[in-house]
């Protein structure tokens, strides 16, 4: 099957190829500021009982790396939908927990409602993409991404707040955070490259996706990240069912839809699980299952990630799945990441 390149050269695909200079310009721009300084400085010393990590979409899955940092760092974290949080735990808003909150747009209606409902009772250190956003007037610290204008689907956004909160991770962890830009920095050339080839990996994509009808993504730890957003923008910028789960929930009921129209896609993941990850892999294809590694070690190349430090693992993730929405794209017909339904910014809880 040949991919049919006319359909997914749009602004999506911009978008895609604009990462690298998003990332730049976003790691140029992080500043710790005086608020900032004295937050961490605050959570560091055990001021805050706990603290609330809250976003909706990818926004929220972005989330996953912080919230695996903070735990090993031995800090006490949840992590919960925005919109879960203002209706069913409102009871965490107090001036014991501190939210720390990603937003791209910083004005989307569960945002909104967050702002309204917590009244100044919790500190707030904002994420967003948008500096004159509520989100970013209402935060006590305010952390700005600068990925630029986005056409729809979160790509730009999405891997900037990755980079933002890693950097938020390393001022909390007390770790090196000019050593953490400096290791980004050099990760960077391995992102273009592997951007440049998306020809490449679309067509082959295409022919390793021929008579899927549904996709399940799976990983632990910090990949859940990926798991989630790339199950998402499949979703949205395709109208594909695709699901996305840890996995060990894959193997509690879900293992039995293996099938030759299922395809897994399983993220290598960190190495404290990835012998299990592996094992889930080979279990699938011993039932004659289709199964597909994602990893450096990877026997596929759209699926072999870019060599890096292992805590900018999750930012490359997401790149096979943003290749598999261009591939998808092309075999139903469709312009990838064009709205008809939805809108940028979601006005409605």
């Amino acid at each position: 099957m040949r991919a049919d390149f006319s359909l997914v050269e749009g602004e999506y695909l911009q978008d895609i190829l604009d990462q690298p200079r998003a990332l730049d310009d976003t790691v140029t721009g992080l500043e710790v500021t005086k608020d900032l300084h004295q937050l961490a400085a605050r959570l560091q010393k055990g001021k805050f009982k706990g603290v609330v990590l809250t976003g909706m979409g990818s926004s929220f899955h972005a989330l996953h790396p912080l919230y695996v940092d903070l735990i090993r760092a031995g800090i006490y974290a949840v992590m919960v939908e925005t919109s879960e949080l203002v209706h069913y735990q409102n009871r965490l808003f107090d001036r014991s927990h501190l939210i720390m909150a990603v937003s791209q747009s910083g004005r989307s209606a569960e945002v909104v409602r967050l702002l309204q409902s917590n009244r100044g009772r919790s500190l707030i250190i904002g994420i967003t993409n948008t500096p004159d956003s509520p989100l970013a007037r209402s935060s006590e610290a305010c952390i700005f991404t600068r990925a630029g204008k986005e056409y729809s689907v979160s790509c730009k956004t999405y891997v900037t707040s990755l980079i933002a909160l890693r950097w938020l991770a390393d001022l909390i962890c007390e770790r090196d955070v000019r050593r953490t830009l400096r290791e980004l920095k050099s990760a960077l050339p391995s992102a273009q490259k592997y951007l440049a080839g998306w020809k490449d990996h679309v067509q082959e994509l295409c022919e390793r996706l021929r008579n899927i009808r549904q996709l399940f993504i799976v990983g632990r730890g910090s990949s859940l990240a990926a798991v989630g957003t790339g199950a998402l923008i499949i979703k949205e910028a395709d109208h594909f069912p695709a699901e996305g789960m840890s996995s060990a929930a894959f193997r509690h009921g879900p293992f039995e839809m293996i099938g030759h129209e299922t395809s897994v896609l399983v993220f290598a993941g960190e190495r404290e699980t990835r012998d299990l990850n592996r094992g889930l892999f080979r279990d699938i294809r011993e039932h004659q299952g289709r199964a597909e590694w994602i990893g450096e070690d990877s026997d596929f190349a759209p699926f072999v990630l870019p060599q890096s430090p292992r805590s900018f693992t999750p930012l490359l993730e997401i790149l096979p799945m943003e290749m598999i929405t261009l591939a998808l794209a092309s075999q139903v017909g469709r312009e990838p990441g064009r709205f008809s339904l939805c809108s940028k910014v979601t006005t409605k809880e």
